[in-house]
């Protein structure tokens, strides 16, 4: 490990300048589980580390406000998995956070971080996009919303700013009932990187929203607006038609060791479909609970 500043900020502006100034020098240290790891290979230097940990303005927690699901860019994975409101509303990302690393990762790894990794393999991006999640940025600027499907570029970039810093992740709540789930493939149980990663959201009007990861440079997500995906009685043709056109771009990396293109795109597939049968189960019980006022 390569010796490196540490700086302490206490509040937001103070971090954000300092950021800026030291650019690709600084790096974040919020919950740190990937930071760690790659201090110690050698294959992160950075000159100064900057702990957010106290910043107020990147506090965990999660609230409702304005009809928004809001998640402070520093809560940790266990939160989200086990928030009442989380499991109700968005049940994809509270699957995924469930199973991001061990549990002890789960209480250190943070949403923003996840998200600020820009991995193709990051768990709960499928999910997040799914649910149109938008992160919030605060920098020299001010701060910007940023949809997360316009966040990510590639492995490893997003379209943060220099001294920008993710504050949280806010999530629609909608007027209508979406229901959702998230499926994953990793080469062993436990807390393995993802080969294939898979969200999917239905609702009540139809529409149909998939994402995926692991399969190419970044998580992609992609609309079906025909209804089929959302009807349960659609034909297996049908579906396969739907899901051969909206999952035409994976491109998964021939270079990968943990799994082959051609595995990964077969799982693909399979996972789309488990994962828009459970959504189309959850989203048929909740037409049952309004039905019955339950």
């Amino acid at each position: 490990m390569q010796p490196f500043a540490y700086a302490l900020p206490a509040t937001l502006a103070e971090a954000t300048a300092l950021l800026e100034e030291r650019g690709p020098e600084a790096r974040v240290l919020a919950g740190g589980t990937d930071l760690l790891i790659r201090l110690r290979d050698g294959s992160m230097a950075p000159s100064v580390v900057v702990d957010v940990k106290r910043v107020p303005e990147l506090a965990p927690g999660i609230r409702v406000e304005d009809g928004r699901l809001v998640i402070g860019a520093t809560t940790a994975m266990t939160e989200i998995a086990a928030h009442p409101v989380v499991r109700r509303d968005v049940a994809a990302l509270a699957e995924a956070a469930a199973v991001v690393g061990s549990v002890q990762i789960r209480n250190r790894a943070t949403l923003a971080g996840n998200l600020c990794n820009a991995s193709p393999a990051a768990d709960t991006a499928p999910a997040l996009l799914v649910h149109e999640a938008v992160v919030v940025a605060s920098g020299r600027d001010g701060t910007r919303r940023i949809p997360l499907d316009e966040f990510f570029v590639r492995s490893g970039v997003t379209t943060l700013g220099r001294g920008e810093l993710v504050t949280a992740v806010e999530l629609p709540l909608p007027s209508s009932r979406i229901a959702s789930a998230h499926e994953r493939r990793t080469r062993r149980r436990g807390h393995d990187l993802a080969s294939v990663t898979m969200a999917v959201g239905v609702d009540a009007a139809g529409r149909s929203r998939i994402a995926f990861g692991s399969v190419g440079p970044r998580p992609l997500l992609r609309i079906d607006e025909s209804g089929t995906l959302a009807d349960p009685a659609a034909p297996d043709d049908a579906v396969d038609a739907v899901l051969h056109e909206l999952l035409a771009e994976a491109a998964p990396s021939p270079t990968s060791m943990r799994a082959s293109p051609e595995y990964r795109l077969a799982m693909l597939r399979v996972l789309a479909r488990r994962a828009r049968a459970t959504a189309l189960e959850r989203l048929g019980d909740g037409r049952l609970e309004r039905a019955t006022g339950a």
